[in-house]
């Protein structure tokens, strides 16, 4: 129990306070009030909350409602974001002053959990990788915004050229963008690999390509080059941010699929301490990596994964992509068995847990990956019953087997 709790029902331009303080011959008070959430609203709230001499603040995580108040009152109490599927209140009687009473009663008996809030170093690295992941999206569509406009113009570039936004694509787009026209001009503008090429890209590059489209590109190619300029800035701030966890990030960058760059977003999303989490499936959870429990009478029925941390799951989503393409490894493996059965979305998945689990152990023993091999299936079960299993899948199949060891 708590004694002193505070519940806050935060909306964007206000916010209701209840306070439950014990009262003197037994039994508790509760005080509500109505507070502004601007900031001179805020700093009368925590002279209000600090009058009843409260201990702990829990509120709701609504939308970002939440953030002006909570760093704001973090130095002063102990804080507690909640989770608004972990305390519905009953239906039919739902105000604000209701939500707040309700909200300090659940924080004064303990009948719900904080969310993980990280700390400030971690919250300003968050908000750089977002925006670096936002930024190399929005880079992205653009590119493939220019290939369709070069296919609305007939201009097959895409075909030839891996990606029209190398050097030599590049070249050839910026010559169309002039007012060049000359498929076998602009086919000469190739370099290096590319100009084996040239006689595709003089057939390629014929097409209906205008001053409209020609107007479109340019404003493209600009676009695309000023996010290249904020995307590099935001490499320059995370590195210079990163560097008390540069140690951390070398560790995550051993794990096949992880590059400096995802290592960097995933630590900037779970942190570097992994007490916040005791264990690795904890960490899946909050994470949404693993499906929910649903089982009722004793049946099992498949169970929907919580939304959990959308930045975090993407991260690990690239992660994955990756390490189920690395040779030889135990993450490959583990995509091939699962997806023979149950299909790819859910292996892909399975590896995305699979690598948040050697995550946590890596960060919270600070020791390399170490990859468990392709081989891992077989060789823990006992080779003895492996053997006598494939021999009576081949004789069911109708044929008759005969072993011979191969040389060491």
């Amino acid at each position: 129990m708590v004694e002193r709790a505070a519940g806050l029902d935060i909306a964007k331009g206000s916010l209701v306070a209840c306070v439950r303080v014990p009262r003197d011959g037994g039994g508790y008070r509760v005080h509500k009030r109505k507070f502004s959430t601007l900031t001179a609203g805020l700093l009368e709230l925590a002279g209000w909350l600090a009058e009843h001499e409260v201990t702990r603040v829990g509120m709701e995580s609504t939308s970002d409602y939440w953030k002006p108040v909570f760093y704001l009152l973090e130095d002063q109490f102990e804080c507690w974001l909640l989770n608004a599927r972990h305390m519905r209140a009953v239906p039919g009687r739902k105000t604000d002053m209701a939500d707040a009473e309700w909200i300090a009663d659940l924080v004064a008996h303990g009948l719900v959990r904080p969310s993980f809030v990280p700390p400030v170093p971690i919250r300003r690295l968050r908000d750089l990788t977002r925006r670096r992941a936002l930024l190399t999206a929005e880079r992205t569509r653009e590119k493939q915004r220019m290939e369709k406009l070069l296919e609305d113009a007939g201009v097959k570039l895409s075909i030839v050229a891996t990606d029209i936004f190398g050097v030599s694509a590049r070249t050839m787009i910026e010559a169309l963008i002039a007012g060049e026209r000359d498929g076998q001009v602009l086919a000469e503008l190739a370099k290096g690999r590319m100009r084996a090429k040239r006689r595709d890209l003089a057939q390629a590059l014929l097409g209906r390509f205008n001053e409209h489209h020609a107007f479109l590109a340019e404003m493209i190619l600009a676009n695309v080059d000023h996010l290249d300029t904020m995307i590099a800035q935001l490499d320059a701030r995370i590195s210079q941010q990163v560097a008390p966890y540069q140690a951390q990030i070398d560790l995550l960058d051993t794990v096949p699929g992880i590059d400096q760059a995802g290592a960097q977003a995933i630590l900037a999303e779970i942190g570097p301490d992994m007490s916040q989490f005791p264990t690795p499936g904890h960490l899946a959870s909050w994470a949404g990596a693993c499906p929910g429990n649903n089982k009722t009478g004793g049946v099992s029925r498949p169970g929907k994964a919580r939304p959990g941390n959308r930045w975090l799951r993407a991260a690990l989503g690239i992660a994955a992509l990756g390490a189920v393409r690395t040779r030889n490894s135990y993450a490959g493996a583990l995509f091939r068995r699962i997806a023979a059965r149950r299909g790819g979305k859910r292996a892909h998945k399975a590896v995305a847990h699979s690598l948040l689990t050697a995550i946590w152990h890596i960060l919270a023993g600070g020791v390399e990956h170490h990859d468990l091999g392709a081989d891992y299936h077989l060789n823990r079960h006992n080779p003895d019953q492996l053997r006598r299993r494939a021999i009576a899948q081949l004789e069911r199949l109708g044929y008759h087997v005969d072993l011979t060891p191969t040389a060491a």
